[in-house]
């Protein structure tokens, strides 16, 4: 019997943190992964809202118990940077539950024992596989997120592509997974989310078994010629319900891209409110809607240099048809259909034509480690 038609020992991570209103899929998905599949999964996520942060690991700032002044470059990697975590009890129906400091037997009640880490989506990924579970993880599962992560504006952006591409780095098979919201014909964003998540879990996990038992190949791949990782998107829209679901293409990344994502702070009268789980998330009622500054922001400050996120970016939630190109997520997305895109863990490189200057056209035997002549 092949590793792949075996059930996987599975680890789930994000970027949204714990069951909440900016997290409300991860514990559907944990229970569909552990109830209905039976697979032994754990989970490591950060302890808080960590969107927009990419494949970012944290090594200072921010972290518990990290000195406030480094002397040098050699002594900073010497000092006792603290990623501190906890011990996070989920219960049904909606995934709240309790903290400890220390690990303890489940209460009545409690669904499973996972962790909560005061890091990024990769360092969450990078501890939890070498750290807390080393050589007991076959898959990572980085999701579902709250909101798209199609397009390589946000795919570059994201902590959840950020936490699957650490896994890749440390050669196990991930899988990112995200819900989107907006960008379909006559758009999507009024959908009513009750009960949708549930549908789009069951999705997700027909998705996530079908690749596991399938892995592709990729020759160039970083782990024994497989694909390093696979992208999957799932529209928030009224036919999941429908008997048939949705259909699944296979798509390539739209390459798109943004411009200005921050303001001056008092630049403008009127605030955009900005979700924690990023701007594609769907948006809150008006009455929790909070508008910067806020009692919970950053304390008021006389300087000039001071910014805040105010992304304009409709043009990549809900884009002209005629700017995706066929086969793309974004296409896939707003013709209502769920996309699975393959990706390597690395920058993207041309053809080998870009091997040569402009000026060099014409070149024959172009090969990787030509001479650059100056």
């Amino acid at each position: 019997m092949s590793a792949s038609s075996m059930p996987p020992r599975v680890l789930i991570s994000n970027d949204d943190g714990p069951p909440g209103k900016e997290s409300p899929y991860i514990f559907g998905l944990y229970m569909v992964l552990t109830q209905t599949l039976g697979w032994d999964v754990k989970v490591v996520i950060p302890s808080s809202q960590k969107s927009w942060i990419g494949k970012a690991y944290q090594i200072k700032d921010i972290i518990k118990g990290a000195p406030k002044k480094i002397a040098t470059y050699e002594t900073a990697f010497s000092n006792p940077f603290l990623i501190q975590g906890r011990y996070y009890y989920p219960r049904a129906p909606d995934g709240k539950g309790e903290t400890s400091e220390f690990s303890r037997p489940l209460k009545e009640g409690e669904v499973g024992e996972w962790v909560l880490l005061d890091g990024t989506p990769a360092t969450c990924t990078n501890i939890a596989l070498h750290n807390l579970y080393p050589d007991q993880i076959d898959l990572v599962i980085s999701g579902p997120n709250y909101g798209r992560n199609s397009s390589s504006a946000f795919t570059l952006s994201s902590g959840t592509i950020g936490a699957a591409l650490s896994a890749c780095l440390s050669k196990k098979r991930a899988i990112a997974l995200s819900f989107a919201w907006g960008a379909a014909q006559g758009n999507f964003r009024d959908v009513p989310q009750a009960g949708l998540g549930e549908y789009a879990n069951a999705l997700g996990v027909k998705i996530i078994q079908k690749l596991w038992e399938g892995w592709g190949k990729d020759d160039e791949g970083i782990r024994n010629g497989e694909v390093d990782l696979y992208n999957v998107n799932i529209p928030i829209v009224n036919e999941l319900r429908q008997p048939g679901g949705l259909e699944i293409h296979w798509t390539r990344i739209w390459r798109n891209n943004y411009g200005q994502l921050f303001k001056q702070k008092d630049e403008g009268k009127k605030t955009e409110a900005i979700r924690e789980a990023g701007p594609d998330a769907p948006p809150e009622p008006p009455t929790s809607i909070k508008t910067s500054p806020s009692e919970s922001g950053p304390p008021e400050t006389s300087s000039a240099l001071v910014f805040r996120f105010a992304p304009q970016i409709d043009a990549l939630v809900n884009p002209p048809l005629e700017s995706l190109p066929h086969g793309s997520d974004g296409w896939a997305l707003y013709h209502r259909k769920a996309s699975v895109t393959p990706l390597r863990a690395s920058f993207a490189e041309p053809l080998l034509e870009s091997l040569c200057l402009a000026t060099e056209s014409g070149v024959e035997g172009l090969q990787q480690g030509r001479e650059f002549k100056l």
